[in-house]
């Protein structure tokens, strides 16, 4: 079966939207100043690639609740804007956790950080790579707007989109913020982490785009009730899964350093589950070690080696097993379009089982 990621060429048709929004762009900042092309080929690097599974449930969401095929061309722009919110999300959250790397590059601070430092520039090329990188975020956030309001739909339908779009933005902010105060309080609370998970994850990840795709088609309560039955459990498996892959993954395969999350000292299900399990000793080696920004490997394999013996990795396998049963039940509930069921079924599968 074909990869539901690239089920009807959506792949290449968001990102020959992401390509002209990007000349479109690039133009625009040419004609301001030469020295702000470094801005563009950061952005374009960032999204040269990638799963585009945002755009993948906005996109399937719309087509699962009737949209027309003579939007098909606007659906496909507004599931594009989705992936210049991503890229704000993307470099905002490495700038916050302080990330070397994002999918095998330089993190979009440390790539300007190096920029100043090559020009022999004055000042600090840290302070000057974080400044850089904040405005990057925003730009990328006011061009995820343009996109989205661009996308030729009938004028309801646009007013329609831009609530659950604005809704999904805040969301998203709030839950940056509750990751970045769970790490400065220490985590530890299981329940607490699960918050961060959905409001800066599944929601935005799943759920928001799905509804995105449904008020662009003029979707009824019933499917978008469905929506969340199954977007908000499998947007919290798909981050429990990437907590997984940000300990146990193979760097080859996620364009980070092994254990880069534990070097991070994100405060995820995972650590949450190993803190109340673990035994005395266990809990001051995951004092010592999380968070260290030079944690080697030995130190690396001693952290995976307690989330494996306290059962924390075999109970978040198991909570992503039983979320993504409770996603697949919930969109067998409503009247969605049995082909994009059929597709939906299928990324679910993609966004669990993934390795990278």
């Amino acid at each position: 079966m074909v990869n539901p990621l690239d089920a009807e060429d959506l792949r290449p048709a968001v990102q020959a939207v992401v390509d002209e929004t990007l000349a479109h762009q690039r133009r625009l900042l040419m004609a301001i100043s030469p020295d702000l092309e470094p801005m563009v080929d950061a952005i374009a690097a960032l999204l040269s690639g990638g799963k585009r599974l945002r755009p993948a449930f906005c996109y399937w969401g719309w087509r699962g609740a009737g949209g027309s095929a003579v939007d098909v061309t606007a659906a496909i722009r507004a599931a594009a804007s989705l992936e210049f919110l991503q890229a704000c999300a993307l470099i905002h959250d490495d700038v916050m956790d302080g990330s070397d790397t994002r999918r095998g590059m330089p993190a979009a601070h440390r790539r300007f950080a190096q920029l100043h430092s090559d020009s022999s520039w004055l000042g600090s090329s840290d302070n000057f790579g974080v400044g850089a990188a904040i405005l990057l975020g925003d730009m990328c956030l006011s061009w995820a707007d343009e996109v989205l309001m661009s996308a030729e739909f009938e004028p309801n339908a646009a007013g329609r989109g831009k609530v659950v779009y604005d809704e999904m933005r805040t969301e998203l902010m709030a839950g940056q913020y509750l990751d970045l105060l769970e790490q400065a309080r220490g985590g530890g609370s299981v329940v607490r982490a699960l918050r961060v998970v959905r409001y800066k994850s599944a929601k935005y990840t799943i759920e928001r785009p799905l509804h995105l795709g449904a008020a662009l088609a003029g979707s009824d309560p019933a499917i978008m009730s469905a929506y969340s039955g199954y977007g908000l459990p499998l947007g919290e498996a798909f981050q429990l899964r990437d907590d997984i892959l940000g300990v146990f993954g193979d760097p080859e395969e996620t364009g980070k350093p092994a254990g880069d999350d534990l070097r991070e000292g994100k405060r995820t299900i995972l650590i949450a589950v190993a803190v109340e399990r673990s035994t005395p000793s266990q809990a001051e080696q995951i004092r010592m070690h999380l968070g260290n920004p030079d944690l080697d490997l030995d130190a690396v394999q001693t952290l995976r080696t307690i989330i494996t013996n306290t059962g924390a990795l075999t109970h978040t396998e198991e909570m992503i097993d039983r979320l993504l049963t409770e996603a697949l039940s919930a969109l067998g509930s409503a009247n969605i379009n049995p082909f994009a069921r059929d597709i939906l079924e299928a990324l679910a599968y993609a966004a669990t089982r993934r390795t990278v």
